[in-house]
Formats: C-alpha cells, structure tokens, sequence
C-alpha cells in the first residue's frame, strides 16, 4: 500500500527543496554543498536499490551450473564404488562411510556458500551505500559543531558568566540567534531524511547485517539531532532575556 512503504521518489525532491532553501537562506555556506551531494548520495541509492531488488542471472546461472557439477560428482563417485571387487573388511566400509560423510560436509558447505553469493554481493553493494550515508551524518555533524548558541552576534549577554573575550582561533560571530536557528534546524532535517534514505535498504533488501546497519545509522542521526535540537532550545531560552531581538525572530519569516 502506498502510505506503508517508503518512496525514494518522495525522499528526493525533499532533499532538493531543502537545499535550495539552504542556498536561499545561506548562499555562501558550505551546508548547501553537503545537502547537494546528500541529494546525489540519494539518487545514486535508488539506482543501487532498483539493482539489488533485480536477481543477477550470471551469478545464478554459474551456481547453478557448478552445484550440478558437484551432486554430477558425487552421484558418480557413489555408483563408481566397487565394494564386490576383493575381499572388504569392516574397517575399510566404516574408512569408506566416514570419508563419504566428510566429502558430504564440505560439498554441502559449498553449495551453501555457492547460494549465499548473491545475497553477499547485493550486501556487500548496500554497505557501500550506507557507509556513505554515515560519513555524510559525521560531515553534517562538523558543521554544527561550533555553531555556539552563545556566539550568536546578536546574544550580547553581558551577564553571562560563560562568555569571555575571544581569541585569534575563536569561531567568527556571523550568525544572528535567528539565522542560528535556521541553520540548525537545517542540520537536523538533512539528518532525519539520511535516516529515511537508509531506511530504504531495510526495506528493499531483507539481510540482517544491512538492517543493523541501517539502525546504527538511525541510532546516530537520532544522537546527533537531539544535540542540535538542545542548541535550538538554549537559543530560545536566551531569546527570551533579549527582549530587543524578539521582534527579529517573530517577524522574519522562515525559508
């Protein structure tokens, strides 16, 4: 059903309306480079998922034919026994019965292993993809990290024990509280929807190593927005004894 399932077509025009709003609002920032190439790690993602939901008829084809090589051998060496030739103590049929049972194990291992690697392609190709999903959440991750809600330019809290003067290495002051919740915000959206592209593997491709992954990666988005989001509520709660940029936060309209 359309509303139980989740929909890359769906997914990527948010992640471009959300970079374009990241360009409108920010065109110098190097947040609407990362949210584009979020957008072209999504798109990449459909097309890995459109060809890990396709069987690979070579890899089917070549197991097929090597485990009728193999029951091919075996049934031949069964019926090549001659155990009426000569004289057959106990000894040699119980030296016969263990040797077929381990020729047994090791060619069932590897028929096992033959059937597995299709799914250990398609699962090696959805790590891939999902690795770079992660390291995308840590790029996210650096830009918001010194985003200090107590360096917004216009938070001058003179009482504020916290605030020192700055240094040669400290963070420019470039953001009003404003355009510091915008960004933010922008971080955690960008989050929240590498969550959902994620998602995707998990529910195109059942493998229990790809759905782990897909929720350690859920567990850091999810770490990573709340630390933005207490960033967000500290700007709010600083507002809120800043009585003259109130009116800048519920005037300007947000993209």
């Amino acid at each position: 059903m359309p509303f139980q399932r989740l929909h890359a077509e769906s997914i990527i025009p948010q992640i471009e309306t959300l970079a374009v709003r990241i360009e409108e609002r920010f065109p110098e920032r190097n947040l609407a480079k990362v949210c584009r190439r979020f957008n072209e790690v999504a798109q990449e993602t459909q097309e890995q998922l459109e060809w890990i939901g396709k069987p690979i008829l070579s890899v089917r084809i070549a197991v097929g034919a090597l485990i009728t090589s193999l029951l091919g051998l075996m049934i031949w060496a069964m019926f090549s026994l001659d155990l009426g030739a000569g004289d057959v103590t106990i000894a040699d049929l119980i030296a016969l019965i263990d040797s077929g049972i381990n020729d047994l194990v090791f060619i069932s291992a590897g028929i096992f292993f033959l059937v597995s690697l299709e799914t250990r392609i398609k699962r090696n190709r959805g790590l891939k993809g999902l690795n770079n999903l992660r390291v995308l959440a840590h790029v996210i991750d650096m830009h918001q990290l010194n985003k200090d809600p107590n360096r917004a330019v216009d938070l001058v809290l003179t009482k504020n024990a916290l605030q020192g003067p700055d240094t040669k290495s400290s963070p420019k002051r470039e953001l009003t509280a404003f355009e510091l919740t915008r960004y933010l915000d922008y971080c955690s959206e960008m989050l929240s929807l590498i969550a959902k592209v994620a998602a995707l593997y998990a529910q195109e491709f059942d493998d229990s190593v790809v759905l782990d992954t897909v929720n350690e990666i859920e567990n850091l988005t999810n770490a990573l927005s709340r630390k933005i989001w207490q960033k967000i509520m500290i700007v709010h709660e600083m507002v809120e004894h800043e009585p003259a940029i109130i009116s800048n936060l519920e005037n300007t309209s947000a993209v």
